[in-house]
Protein backbone atom coordinates (compact mmCIF):
# COMPACT_ATOMS: atom_id res chain seq x y z
CA UNK A 1 0.00 0.00 0.00
CA UNK A 2 1.60 3.26 -1.12
CA UNK A 3 1.76 6.30 1.18
CA UNK A 4 -0.53 8.27 -1.19
CA UNK A 5 -3.02 5.42 -1.52
CA UNK A 6 -6.13 7.58 -1.19
CA UNK A 7 -9.55 7.41 -2.76
CA UNK A 8 -10.12 10.71 -4.60
CA UNK A 9 -13.92 10.44 -4.46
CA UNK A 10 -14.16 10.16 -0.69
CA UNK A 11 -13.45 13.11 1.59
CA UNK A 12 -12.92 12.24 5.25
CA UNK A 13 -15.37 14.97 6.31
CA UNK A 14 -18.08 13.42 4.14
CA UNK A 15 -17.28 9.99 5.56
CA UNK A 16 -17.63 11.44 9.07
CA UNK A 17 -21.17 12.67 8.47
CA UNK A 18 -22.16 9.46 6.70
CA UNK A 19 -20.79 7.53 9.66
CA UNK A 20 -22.78 9.65 12.12
CA UNK A 21 -25.86 9.00 9.99
CA UNK A 22 -25.17 5.26 10.09
CA UNK A 23 -24.86 5.35 13.89
CA UNK A 24 -28.21 7.12 14.23
CA UNK A 25 -29.87 4.76 11.73
CA UNK A 26 -28.39 1.76 13.57
CA UNK A 27 -29.97 2.88 16.84
CA UNK A 28 -33.28 3.44 15.09
CA UNK A 29 -33.03 -0.13 13.76
CA UNK A 30 -32.46 -1.45 17.29
CA UNK A 31 -35.46 0.53 18.50
CA UNK A 32 -37.66 -0.80 15.68
CA UNK A 33 -36.65 -4.39 16.40
CA UNK A 34 -36.76 -4.05 20.16
CA UNK A 35 -40.21 -5.59 20.51
CA UNK A 36 -38.88 -8.91 19.21
CA UNK A 37 -36.70 -9.20 22.35
CA UNK A 38 -39.50 -8.51 24.83
CA UNK A 39 -40.08 -12.21 25.47
CA UNK A 40 -36.42 -13.00 26.26
CA UNK A 41 -36.29 -14.36 29.84
CA UNK A 42 -34.06 -12.69 32.46
CA UNK A 43 -33.15 -13.36 36.05
CA UNK A 44 -34.17 -10.79 38.70
CA UNK A 45 -31.83 -7.86 39.21
CA UNK A 46 -29.30 -8.79 41.91
CA UNK A 47 -27.98 -5.29 42.63
CA UNK A 48 -24.58 -3.62 41.98
CA UNK A 49 -22.29 -5.61 39.73
CA UNK A 50 -25.18 -7.56 38.25
CA UNK A 51 -25.81 -7.34 34.52
CA UNK A 52 -29.46 -7.97 33.80
CA UNK A 53 -29.38 -8.54 30.01
CA UNK A 54 -28.13 -12.11 29.84
CA UNK A 55 -30.00 -15.36 29.46
CA UNK A 56 -30.75 -17.27 32.69
CA UNK A 57 -28.57 -20.11 31.42
CA UNK A 58 -25.61 -20.03 29.06
CA UNK A 59 -26.01 -21.60 25.64
CA UNK A 60 -23.27 -22.99 23.43
CA UNK A 61 -24.61 -21.12 20.40
CA UNK A 62 -24.76 -17.84 22.31
CA UNK A 63 -21.21 -18.08 23.59
CA UNK A 64 -19.69 -19.32 20.31
CA UNK A 65 -21.48 -16.69 18.22
CA UNK A 66 -20.68 -13.77 20.57
CA UNK A 67 -17.04 -14.66 21.18
CA UNK A 68 -16.47 -15.85 17.62
CA UNK A 69 -17.80 -12.69 15.96
CA UNK A 70 -16.09 -10.46 18.52
CA UNK A 71 -12.75 -12.19 17.92
CA UNK A 72 -13.11 -11.91 14.14
CA UNK A 73 -14.02 -8.21 14.45
CA UNK A 74 -11.11 -7.58 16.80
CA UNK A 75 -8.52 -9.32 14.62
CA UNK A 76 -9.87 -7.51 11.55
CA UNK A 77 -9.32 -4.10 13.12
CA UNK A 78 -5.95 -5.00 14.66
CA UNK A 79 -4.77 -6.12 11.22
CA UNK A 80 -5.91 -2.87 9.59
CA UNK A 81 -4.11 -0.75 12.21
CA UNK A 82 -0.94 -2.80 11.81
CA UNK A 83 -1.05 -2.54 8.03
CA UNK A 84 -1.75 1.20 8.08
CA UNK A 85 1.20 1.86 10.40
CA UNK A 86 3.52 -0.27 8.29
CA UNK A 87 2.47 1.62 5.15
CA UNK A 88 3.67 4.96 6.53
CA UNK A 89 0.46 6.72 5.53
CA UNK A 90 0.21 10.50 5.63
CA UNK A 91 -2.63 12.51 7.17
CA UNK A 92 -4.83 13.78 4.35
CA UNK A 93 -8.31 15.19 3.81
CA UNK A 94 -9.27 12.14 1.77
CA UNK A 95 -9.84 8.57 2.79
CA UNK A 96 -7.13 5.98 2.34
CA UNK A 97 -8.31 2.65 1.03
CA UNK A 98 -7.69 1.18 4.47
CA UNK A 99 -10.24 3.66 5.86
CA UNK A 100 -12.85 2.48 3.36
CA UNK A 101 -12.18 -1.12 4.40
CA UNK A 102 -12.41 -0.18 8.09
CA UNK A 103 -15.67 1.71 7.66
CA UNK A 104 -17.27 -1.07 5.62
CA UNK A 105 -16.00 -3.82 7.89
CA UNK A 106 -17.13 -2.12 11.09
CA UNK A 107 -20.57 -1.46 9.61
CA UNK A 108 -20.85 -5.09 8.54
CA UNK A 109 -19.86 -6.46 11.94
CA UNK A 110 -22.24 -4.02 13.65
CA UNK A 111 -25.13 -5.39 11.60
CA UNK A 112 -24.01 -8.95 12.34
CA UNK A 113 -24.26 -8.10 16.03
CA UNK A 114 -27.94 -7.27 15.58
CA UNK A 115 -28.51 -10.61 13.84
CA UNK A 116 -26.52 -12.48 16.49
CA UNK A 117 -28.59 -10.90 19.28
CA UNK A 118 -31.91 -11.80 17.69
CA UNK A 119 -30.79 -15.38 17.04
CA UNK A 120 -28.88 -16.21 20.24
CA UNK A 121 -29.13 -13.04 22.38
CA UNK A 122 -26.13 -13.30 24.70
CA UNK A 123 -23.15 -10.98 24.32
CA UNK A 124 -19.82 -11.23 26.12
CA UNK A 125 -21.55 -10.21 29.34
CA UNK A 126 -22.53 -13.82 29.97
CA UNK A 127 -18.88 -14.64 30.75
CA UNK A 128 -17.26 -11.43 32.04
CA UNK A 129 -18.02 -8.85 34.73
CA UNK A 130 -19.87 -5.66 33.85
CA UNK A 131 -17.13 -3.51 35.38
CA UNK A 132 -14.66 -4.71 32.73
CA UNK A 133 -16.78 -2.95 30.13
CA UNK A 134 -16.91 0.31 32.11
CA UNK A 135 -13.23 0.09 32.95
CA UNK A 136 -12.04 -0.44 29.40
CA UNK A 137 -13.62 2.82 28.19
CA UNK A 138 -12.53 4.68 31.34
CA UNK A 139 -8.89 3.81 30.61
CA UNK A 140 -9.42 4.93 27.00
CA UNK A 141 -10.52 8.38 28.15
CA UNK A 142 -7.60 8.59 30.60
CA UNK A 143 -5.23 7.60 27.78
CA UNK A 144 -6.54 10.55 25.73
CA UNK A 145 -5.81 12.95 28.60
CA UNK A 146 -2.22 11.68 28.66
CA UNK A 147 -1.73 11.97 24.90
CA UNK A 148 -3.18 15.48 24.75
CA UNK A 149 -1.06 16.75 27.67
CA UNK A 150 1.56 18.14 25.28
CA UNK A 151 -1.00 20.17 23.31
CA UNK A 152 -3.42 21.46 25.94
CA UNK A 153 -1.86 20.61 29.30
CA UNK A 154 -3.54 18.76 32.14
CA UNK A 155 -4.41 21.42 34.72
CA UNK A 156 -5.72 24.77 33.42
CA UNK A 157 -3.33 24.72 30.47
CA UNK A 158 -0.25 23.69 32.47
CA UNK A 159 1.47 20.55 31.22
CA UNK A 160 2.15 17.61 33.48
CA UNK A 161 5.84 16.51 33.49
CA UNK A 162 5.36 13.53 31.18
CA UNK A 163 8.39 12.59 29.09
CA UNK A 164 8.43 12.80 25.30
CA UNK A 165 9.08 9.09 24.93
CA UNK A 166 6.12 8.22 27.13
CA UNK A 167 3.84 10.46 25.06
CA UNK A 168 5.25 9.06 21.81
CA UNK A 169 4.68 5.51 23.07
CA UNK A 170 1.08 6.33 24.00
CA UNK A 171 0.44 7.82 20.55
CA UNK A 172 2.04 4.96 18.62
CA UNK A 173 0.12 2.17 20.34
CA UNK A 174 -3.13 3.87 21.34
CA UNK A 175 -4.96 2.52 18.29
CA UNK A 176 -4.63 -1.08 19.44
CA UNK A 177 -5.92 -0.40 22.93
CA UNK A 178 -8.72 1.87 21.71
CA UNK A 179 -9.80 -0.75 19.18
CA UNK A 180 -9.92 -3.38 21.92
CA UNK A 181 -11.79 -1.18 24.42
CA UNK A 182 -14.43 -0.08 21.92
CA UNK A 183 -15.06 -3.49 20.35
CA UNK A 184 -15.03 -5.29 23.70
CA UNK A 185 -17.67 -2.89 25.00
CA UNK A 186 -19.67 -3.12 21.77
CA UNK A 187 -19.88 -6.93 21.89
CA UNK A 188 -20.31 -7.03 25.67
CA UNK A 189 -23.95 -5.95 25.36
CA UNK A 190 -26.70 -7.63 23.36
CA UNK A 191 -28.22 -5.31 20.74
CA UNK A 192 -31.11 -4.41 23.04
CA UNK A 193 -33.36 -1.38 22.55
CA UNK A 194 -33.60 0.00 26.08
CA UNK A 195 -32.86 3.71 26.37
CA UNK A 196 -29.56 2.98 28.11
CA UNK A 197 -28.48 0.54 25.41
CA UNK A 198 -29.40 2.93 22.61
CA UNK A 199 -27.38 5.78 24.10
CA UNK A 200 -24.47 3.42 24.73
CA UNK A 201 -24.50 1.95 21.23
CA UNK A 202 -24.63 5.43 19.69
CA UNK A 203 -21.56 6.48 21.69
CA UNK A 204 -19.69 3.26 20.94
CA UNK A 205 -20.41 3.51 17.21
CA UNK A 206 -19.10 7.08 17.14
CA UNK A 207 -15.90 5.90 18.83
CA UNK A 208 -15.70 3.12 16.26
CA UNK A 209 -16.14 5.72 13.51
CA UNK A 210 -13.28 7.76 14.94
CA UNK A 211 -11.09 4.65 14.90
CA UNK A 212 -11.99 3.96 11.27
CA UNK A 213 -10.75 7.39 10.17
CA UNK A 214 -7.11 6.94 11.22
CA UNK A 215 -4.51 8.83 9.16
CA UNK A 216 -7.06 11.42 8.03
CA UNK A 217 -7.27 15.03 9.18
CA UNK A 218 -10.68 14.39 10.71
CA UNK A 219 -9.09 11.85 13.06
CA UNK A 220 -7.03 14.63 14.67
CA UNK A 221 -9.57 17.45 14.30
CA UNK A 222 -9.69 18.99 17.78
CA UNK A 223 -13.44 19.67 17.69
CA UNK A 224 -14.30 16.14 16.61
CA UNK A 225 -11.93 14.52 19.11
CA UNK A 226 -13.27 16.76 21.87
CA UNK A 227 -16.79 15.69 20.93
CA UNK A 228 -15.76 12.07 21.57
CA UNK A 229 -14.49 12.99 25.04
CA UNK A 230 -17.38 15.26 26.04
CA UNK A 231 -20.08 12.82 24.91
CA UNK A 232 -19.30 10.78 28.01
CA UNK A 233 -20.91 13.61 30.02
CA UNK A 234 -24.20 13.09 28.20
CA UNK A 235 -23.87 9.31 28.13
CA UNK A 236 -23.13 8.88 31.84
CA UNK A 237 -25.73 11.40 32.95
CA UNK A 238 -28.50 10.12 30.66
CA UNK A 239 -27.97 6.46 31.56
CA UNK A 240 -28.06 7.32 35.28
CA UNK A 241 -31.25 9.34 34.84
CA UNK A 242 -32.89 6.64 32.71
CA UNK A 243 -32.12 4.04 35.38
CA UNK A 244 -33.41 6.27 38.15
CA UNK A 245 -30.04 6.58 39.86
CA UNK A 246 -29.53 9.45 42.30
CA UNK A 247 -25.89 9.77 41.23
CA UNK A 248 -26.62 11.41 37.88
CA UNK A 249 -25.19 14.67 39.22
CA UNK A 250 -21.85 12.95 39.86
CA UNK A 251 -21.57 12.02 36.19
CA UNK A 252 -22.78 15.42 34.98
CA UNK A 253 -20.47 17.57 37.09
CA UNK A 254 -17.64 15.06 37.47
CA UNK A 255 -17.04 14.62 33.75
CA UNK A 256 -17.78 18.27 32.93
CA UNK A 257 -15.23 19.31 35.58
CA UNK A 258 -12.58 17.66 33.41
CA UNK A 259 -13.74 19.88 30.54
CA UNK A 260 -13.23 22.98 32.71
CA UNK A 261 -9.89 21.89 34.15
CA UNK A 262 -8.35 20.31 31.04
CA UNK A 263 -10.26 19.94 27.81
CA UNK A 264 -11.36 23.50 27.05
CA UNK A 265 -7.76 24.70 27.25
CA UNK A 266 -6.99 23.03 23.92
CA UNK A 267 -9.62 24.99 21.99
CA UNK A 268 -7.77 28.26 21.63
CA UNK A 269 -10.37 30.11 23.67
CA UNK A 270 -9.53 33.50 25.14
CA UNK A 271 -9.15 33.90 28.90
CA UNK A 272 -12.53 35.70 29.26
CA UNK A 273 -14.30 32.88 27.42
CA UNK A 274 -12.70 30.26 29.65
CA UNK A 275 -13.62 32.25 32.75
CA UNK A 276 -17.20 32.48 31.49
CA UNK A 277 -17.35 28.70 30.98
CA UNK A 278 -15.99 28.10 34.48
CA UNK A 279 -18.48 30.57 35.96
CA UNK A 280 -21.41 28.87 34.21
CA UNK A 281 -20.22 25.48 35.51
CA UNK A 282 -19.92 26.77 39.09
CA UNK A 283 -23.35 28.40 38.93
CA UNK A 284 -24.95 25.25 37.55
CA UNK A 285 -23.30 23.09 40.24
CA UNK A 286 -24.44 25.46 42.98
CA UNK A 287 -28.01 25.44 41.64
CA UNK A 288 -28.18 21.63 41.47
CA UNK A 289 -26.54 20.86 44.82
CA UNK A 290 -28.63 23.45 46.63
CA UNK A 291 -31.58 21.23 45.64
CA UNK A 292 -30.17 17.69 45.94
CA UNK A 293 -28.22 18.46 49.12
CA UNK A 294 -24.85 20.06 49.85
CA UNK A 295 -23.76 16.87 51.61
CA UNK A 296 -23.39 15.31 48.14
CA UNK A 297 -21.06 18.04 46.86
CA UNK A 298 -18.02 15.81 47.34
CA UNK A 299 -19.18 13.52 44.54
CA UNK A 300 -18.02 16.15 42.04
CA UNK A 301 -14.40 15.25 42.79
CA UNK A 302 -14.66 11.47 42.43
CA UNK A 303 -14.44 11.13 38.65
CA UNK A 304 -11.74 13.83 38.15
CA UNK A 305 -9.68 12.33 40.98
CA UNK A 306 -9.87 8.86 39.41
CA UNK A 307 -8.97 10.22 35.97
CA UNK A 308 -6.00 12.34 37.04
CA UNK A 309 -4.61 9.62 39.28
CA UNK A 310 -5.16 7.31 36.31
CA UNK A 311 -3.02 9.56 34.10
CA UNK A 312 -0.17 9.31 36.60
CA UNK A 313 -0.54 5.52 36.85
CA UNK A 314 -0.69 5.12 33.07
CA UNK A 315 2.37 7.34 32.61
CA UNK A 316 4.32 5.17 35.06
CA UNK A 317 3.27 1.99 33.21
CA UNK A 318 4.31 3.49 29.87
CA UNK A 319 7.61 4.73 31.32
CA UNK A 320 8.43 1.18 32.42
CA UNK A 321 7.49 -0.20 28.99
CA UNK A 322 9.57 2.47 27.24
CA UNK A 323 12.60 1.43 29.28
CA UNK A 324 12.03 -2.32 28.96
CA UNK A 325 11.36 -2.16 25.22
CA UNK A 326 13.98 0.54 24.64
CA UNK A 327 11.38 2.48 22.74
CA UNK A 328 12.46 5.58 20.83
CA UNK A 329 9.73 7.64 19.22
CA UNK A 330 10.16 9.43 15.90
CA UNK A 331 12.52 12.36 16.20
CA UNK A 332 13.58 11.41 19.74
CA UNK A 333 17.27 10.70 20.26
Amino acid sequence: MAPDDTTPRFESRTALWLGVGFAVAYCLLLWALGGRLASVPHLPDAGPGWYYWVLPERTIAGRVSAWGLYTAHQLFLFWLIWRAQRSDLRYTGRLHRVNVVALGGNAGFALLHVLQTHLWYDGLAQDVNVFTSFGSVAVLLIWVLLMENTRRGLFFGARAPIGKRVTAFARKYHGYYFAWAVLYTFWFHPAEATSGHLVGFLYTLLLMLQGSLFFTRIHVNRWWTLTQEVLVVLHGTMVALMQGQAGWSMFLFGFSAIFIVTQMHGLGWSRPRRLLAATIWLAAAAAVYSRVGWERLGEIYRIPMIDYIGVVALAIVFAVLVRVLRFRGPGIA
